[in-house]
């Protein structure tokens, strides 16, 4: 295990400095999923990988994919082009991407199932991640930030059990309902390897993480302390005791008001808002908590024009005040207009910023 590095300066890097509340000279921006699908120079390198996991592990083209949307748009922060299902993956479970269908995984049903998983993840199997993080780092602008992740243990679980993504979730519900102790078995060894992956991808260069609980609305709301809150705060606590500078990131997609919840109970430096809380109780309640990450609708990146240039004011005027970083509610979609993202990102760097230092 490499030694801890040297804390991380936001001396030059709106995006840190913004976490940290320091004034900055404009509204800080990156997007979830700004590298991919609705960039032409991401489909031309998607035709020469055989695969999406050899895409994911393959250093120089995952490299160049994550510093595409810099290129263009300039953001703020790059965010490392991977996957949250490479660490069942590196736990020995069955994982292939198909066309037009998402990931499919060899599903774990029940406590027996969990003999087909090992006890700690294959780090060889990530190598080539964490030589991504390295290379990214020597291309990126200095004043740009590099942000790594990983998915959170609820919705890691989810794939793992679904066997892919679901609507129903009916097998986890099972499982959690049947057997929850042995369910918080499968839990408990996702976060030792979320925990793992994460702290090596700080260790190789990554200035922030975030951590995606994309299915976290998908646990009942008596059951969300045990399964989103617990297994998450146990991550942060455990970055931090290693690398207390580097801010961690949390997107629990879809509880409501839960999340201000969510923040306190883990500990999270930023908490990233999809586009269903109300844009004042993320000013009210959640910014005095944590710095506040959103929230912009995808589709509304899709429209563009006047409809996302007002969404865009009413986001930067209610938050713009705080600890605050603009992003969406979730993943840029594959119909979203390049020109598009240029205009948003235009449009952030005019608009005054009134940032409390």
């Amino acid at each position: 295990m490499d030694s801890p590095i040297s804390p991380v300066s936001p001396e030059d890097k709106p995006f840190l400095r913004a976490v940290m509340g320091a004034p900055v000279a404009h509204h800080p921006f990156w997007l979830m999923r700004q590298a991919g699908r609705y960039l032409p120079e991401y489909r031309a390198i998607r035709a020469k990988a055989r695969d999406f996991v050899q895409l994911c592990l393959t250093p120089d083209l995952a490299t160049e994919i994550t510093l595409q949307p810099i290129r263009r748009f300039g953001m703020d922060a790059a965010i490392l082009f991977s996957d949250i299902l490479l660490v069942p993956f590196s736990l020995g479970q069955e994982l292939a991407f198909q066309e037009g269908e998402g990931p499919k995984l060899e599903p774990i049903r029940d406590r027996s199932g969990l003999t087909r998983l090992s006890e700690a993840l294959d780090f060889e199997r990530l190598l080539p991640v964490y030589e991504t993080i390295r290379l990214v780092k020597q291309a990126l602008p200095p004043e740009t930030a590099l942000i790594g992740f990983a998915g959170a243990p609820w919705t890691l679980a989810t794939y793992m059990v679904e066997g892919g993504s679901s609507r129903q979730f009916a097998a986890i519900g099972s499982w959690v309902s049947r057997d929850a102790d042995g369910f918080q078995v499968l839990i408990d060894r996702i976060t030792t390897a979320v925990t793992a992956h994460l702290d090596r991808q700080i260790a190789a260069g990554v200035e922030a993480v975030q951590i995606f609980d994309s299915w976290a609305a998908a646990a009942l709301p008596h059951d969300l302390k045990r399964w989103v809150y617990e297994p998450t705060r146990r991550i942060v606590a455990s970055l931090k005791e290693r690398w207390p500078a580097v801010p961690v990131i949390g997107f629990p997609k879809g509880i409501g008001t839960a999340t201000a919840e969510y923040v306190r109970t883990t500990g999270v430096d930023m908490i990233s808002v999809d586009t269903t809380l109300p844009l004042d109780f993320a000013r009210d309640t959640l910014q005095p908590l944590a710095a506040v990450q959103g929230s912009l609708d995808p589709e509304l990146l899709v429209t563009g024009g006047t409809a996302m240039k007002a969404a865009v004011e009413r986001i930067v005027d209610t938050l713009g005040a705080g600890r605050f970083v603009f992003n969406l509610g979730h993943g840029v979609l594959q119909t979203t207009p390049p020109e598009h993202v240029a205009a948003l990102a235009e449009q952030l760097r005019s608009l005054p910023v009134s940032r409390l230092g």
